[in-house]
């Protein structure tokens, strides 16, 4: 008998329409792969609905998940990927793919994890963390770059190089988040790593992504197409290693689980930490499903083993 996996898309969020690209390419893989594949999706409103029909209360999408033998939750962005939706499976008693609850939490509040990296000794971006009452204090003195705490896909995300250019940065983040990181901008490459986990406690890395872009890796030059991804990354061994290790480390004190990407600044001085996306983009042309791709596990293959080790 086929096992039969919930894959779950959509969100109450700002990503809402990235987690839909993501959730309909896992389904049609996992289809492929020969699983029972029961498609849920999230509401921009919250409402659920089971595949392209009405909506069902919240009840009935519990009930149909416990019909499932695993869930695939691809949800990014708060109210998903910030342990949410971790919660809502494991109050059901259904297992599902991805981090739980305390390390989706921690690694959706980019303050938190920038608090952990610097606990393992991990470079982090100098930064002040601001709120609505402390915003109007704040004083511009040199480039910087300004982002929620709490969004994804780099929504709400600018590059500040004048004062006057502060206000509305800051407006387009507390449209996102009630809290709002401004960060120094930190000189260096940008290199992301994907760390699987397995079941047995060992950790594997796939192949190393940098990311080259004229200016700020924006939501625009994300999904625009303007962003070069080189895969595998052109790195000196010990730079590889530097940078393998402390992605691993950090997988390791958020508690992450299946996959997770650390994204990096890789400076003169090492690597800086950026941040950590327990659920990141998932089609087969995201970042994640192109690095495994680099070691020979092709798309439809990753979801399999994700899958298979949930189901034990």
């Amino acid at each position: 008998m086929r096992a039969r996996v919930a894959v779950i898309g959509g969100g109450q969020n700002c990503e809402h329409d990235v987690s839909l690209a993501s959730a309909a390419a896992v389904g049609g893989a996992l289809e492929s792969a020969g699983y029972a594949v029961v498609r849920l999706t999230i509401g921009r409103d919250g409402a659920w609905r089971q595949g392209d029909g009405c909506p069902v209360d919240l009840t009935d999408a519990i009930h149909v998940l416990r019909t499932c033998d695993v869930a695939v939750p691809v949800l990014h962005g708060p109210r998903g990927e910030d342990g949410t939706l971790a919660a809502l499976c494991d109050q059901a008693g259904v297992p599902y793919v991805g981090s739980g609850v305390l390390a989706g939490a921690l690694a959706m509040d980019k303050w938190a994890t920038k608090l952990v990296a610097a606990d393992l000794g991990i470079a982090v971006a100098p930064g002040v963390l601001l709120t609505p009452s402390t915003a109007p204090a704040h004083r511009w003195t040199h480039p910087v770059v300004v982002k929620p705490v709490s969004a994804g896909s780099s929504q709400g995300v600018s590059l500040v190089r004048a004062a006057d250019e502060l206000p509305a940065a800051l407006d387009a983040a507390f449209a996102l988040d009630r809290r709002v990181l401004v960060e120094d901008v930190v000189a260096g490459r940008e290199v992301d790593l994907a760390v699987l986990g397995r079941p047995d406690g060992s950790r594997t890395v796939a192949p190393a992504l940098e990311i080259v872009v004229d200016g700020l890796f924006d939501f625009a030059t994300k999904y625009g197409g303007g962003a070069d991804f080189r895969i595998p990354a052109d790195l000196a061994d010990t730079e590889r290693k530097e940078l393998e290790d402390a992605a691993v480390a950090m997988f390791d004190a958020l508690g992450c689980a299946s996959v997770a990407r650390v994204d990096f600044f890789l400076t003169a001085a090492g690597p800086v930490l950026n941040e950590v996306n327990t659920m990141p983009g998932f089609t087969e042309q995201s970042q994640v499903p192109k690095m495994f791709a680099a070691a020979g596990v092709s798309y439809a293959e990753l979801l399999d083993l994700l899958v298979r080790d949930v189901l034990g």
